[in-house]
């Protein structure tokens, strides 16, 4: 049985989860395709035939918008031999093309062509379409899930949009991408994200634009919010609210006045991560002015995060270290999500 720990009496998650290159393994089936994963923005999708290739859980994706403006999700596997329809990403295509023996099916994934094959007794091109993968959206960012018994995405973000009024995510539009690639697991950059705990410690730049005694935290069913007023942030922020989302198992969202950025954690083994900063604008003449020095700050904070978590990944694997207990006060958003991920490992 999967006992869940309250609170205030709760432990770390326990250390092979972080270690034992098993579990890498098992969590792609057992958290990434069993969860809505952040795949494109609109503006990569914005005409019929645009198409974003991507991977989701060690699988191959393919997602194409339509003639109708509907999008479709496929595997991006061809039905004859496994061959790929894209090798990237691309614009206006009429038709998708397998890149190995040049079966060609239409943008709904039904097989149009097949060279050469007149010679396969009952070979019957209406019987052959791509396997289609369900597609959903969420304030101009796109989704996609594998597996057919995840929930709603908009039961997944209920409540956010409301939360944030008036700032609406879906009229900014895409700005730049920076990547950083991090020597440690995933779970240990997503536990990091989760609590302001190390802010005084970690971070001094951030802490000054911050009010750490307002610092607080709200758990929903597939999310959790960190919320703090911004107080003196000059030319950075500008005035309000800053809200820092995480939706399960790897998404964040860090909105302010302006702007957002999402933060897109993809594990590559056990020690390691990527993460994918999309940043995003509205069109505000004082938010625009803001971007370069908004994405410079934004560095910063981040080599303190890596600098802290490739560290703590040396002291998981060190044989140090048994789960400490967590912090009630500033620690329930670490509590939250590894419940969530107890709750998949027992699932799988």
């Amino acid at each position: 049985m999967n006992t869940v720990e309250p609170l205030d009496r709760a432990r770390a998650l326990a250390v092979p989860y972080y270690v034992d290159p098993d579990w890498a393994r098992r969590e792609q089936q057992a958290v990434f395709a069993r969860s809505w994963q952040l795949a494109a923005h609109e503006g990569e999708l914005a005409d019929p035939g645009d198409h974003v290739a991507t991977e989701i859980a060690g699988r191959p994706v393919l997602i194409v918008r339509q003639a109708d403006g509907s999008l479709r999700g496929f595997y991006n596997v061809c039905k004859h031999r496994a061959g790929p329809l894209a090798l990237c990403n691309g614009r206006g295509a009429r038709a998708l093309h397998c890149k190995y023996h040049g079966w060609t099916y239409t943008l709904e994934g039904q097989l149009r062509s097949a060279p050469e094959m007149d010679g396969a007794a009952d070979f019957d091109k209406s019987t052959i379409r791509l396997d289609e993968i369900r597609v959903s959206t969420w304030q101009g960012l796109v989704f996609v899930a594998l597996d057919a018994d995840v929930p709603p995405l908009d039961t997944v973000y209920a409540g956010i949009n409301e939360r944030i009024r008036p700032v609406e995510p879906g009229r900014m539009r895409f700005h730049r991408r920076t990547r950083y690639d991090i020597a440690c697991n995933w779970k240990v950059y997503v536990d990091n994200f989760l609590e302001g705990y190390h802010l005084p410690h970690v971070h001094p730049g951030l802490s000054k634009v911050l009010d750490y005694r307002a610092y607080d935290t709200e758990l929903f069913d597939w999310y959790s919010l960190q919320h703090s007023p911004i107080r003196d942030a000059g030319d950075i922020y500008g005035d309000g609210d800053a809200w820092y989302y995480y939706v399960y198992p790897n998404v964040m969202l860090n909105i302010m006045p302006g702007r957002m950025q999402t933060n897109r954690v993809l594990p590559q083994g056990i020690d390691r991560c990527v993460v994918e900063f999309d940043f995003y604008y509205s069109d505000d003449p004082a938010a625009l002015a803001r971007a370069d020095r908004d994405e410079q700050f934004s560095d910063e904070i981040q080599q303190e995060d890596i600098s802290i978590c490739e560290a703590v990944q040396k002291g998981l694997t060190s044989g140090a270290y048994e789960p400490g207990r967590l912090c009630p006060k500033r620690e329930g958003g670490v509590w939250h999500f590894q419940n969530l991920m107890r709750q998949a490992y027992a699932a799988a």
